[in-house]
């Protein structure tokens, strides 16, 4: 459709759609703030959606010192950038071997690949811990990490195998006729290609290892090696909840993740584009 015949009715009610969308996507992330400025009582005793009549910005020192945010934040950036960048440059490396180099066992490593996306955290947990806790790596960052790869690599694997069929295989093989083996192709030609899966792939590993939670609670018991939502969770008891610093904690772990999508705002909109392009 032409963008020049659509008519201004039409062209309103589009405008008024994504206004829509945008205050339903914007306002939650705006409630929390304004409930991390309230006191519990006051949360309780007056309307949710009202402004503070007491603004409480004693709340954020106060859950940063005593919730130790630093040591908890730092891991939390830690864990998410090496997952993320393992999970993709691994993923693209399984993939290019799954839908371009083609042996007889392929078949077979790319389908127990696949298996994993049909696990789930709570199905694997006890033989996880056991695992871990036998080799020596509980209370470990390497003991967080090699879950949070491992669960990661199906999915990434599966997208990545899935784009890089789409590539024509006619490139790889005039560069193998130039004498350029899988390793140079791989650097020179397919990891460039896979840009847009890439994205996509780095902005789902982000956010579910930036919010992940069983696992670095069940495979850690001290500060030095737990996470972010592990601070949150400081707030909230079986017998009391602490409300207003527990929004606190909350938008102090939405924060890196705003500033993730301000920063790299335009390259995830061309990467997801051109990968449902692709796709």
């Amino acid at each position: 459709m032409d963008r020049h015949s659509i008519t201004p009715a039409t062209r309103t009610f589009f405008y008024l759609i994504m206004m829509i969308f945008a205050v339903l996507a914007i306002y939650p992330i705006f409630w929390v703030i304004i409930n991390s400025l309230k006191s519990t009582q006051e949360y309780l005793t007056s309307s949710k959606l009202a402004f503070p009549q007491d603004w409480r910005w004693a709340n954020y020192p106060h859950v940063w010192r005593v919730a130790r945010m630093p040591i908890l934040f730092s891991n939390s950036v830690f864990y998410t950038f090496v997952t993320v960048t393992s999970v993709v440059a691994l993923s693209i490396m399984a993939g290019f071997g799954f839908a371009k180099i083609k042996m007889k066992t392929t078949p077979l490593f790319h389908g127990l690949f696949i298996i994993g996306i049909l696990l789930t955290i709570q199905s694997i947990l006890i033989p996880l811990f056991l695992m871990i806790n036998a080799v020596g790596l509980f209370n470990t960052r390497l003991g967080i990490l090699i879950p949070y790869i491992g669960l990661g690599l199906p999915m990434g694997v599966y997208l990545c195998t899935e784009y890089i069929k789409g590539i024509p295989s006619d490139i790889i093989e005039s560069a193998r006729i130039d004498g350029a083996g899988y390793l140079l192709i791989f650097a020179k030609i397919i990891f460039p290609m896979c840009y847009p899966v890439a994205v996509t792939l780095a902005i789902v590993t982000f956010t579910a290892t930036w919010n992940e939670f069983i696992l670095v609670s069940i495979l850690s018991s001290t500060d030095l090696i737990r996470s972010l939502p592990v601070g949150i969770s400081r707030f909230a008891s079986p017998l009391m909840i602490d409300y207003g610093r527990q929004f606190t904690a909350i938008t102090i772990a939405l924060i890196p993740i705003l500033i993730f999508y301000m920063i790299f705002r335009k390259q995830i909109t061309k990467g997801v584009a051109a990968g449902a392009v692709k796709g």
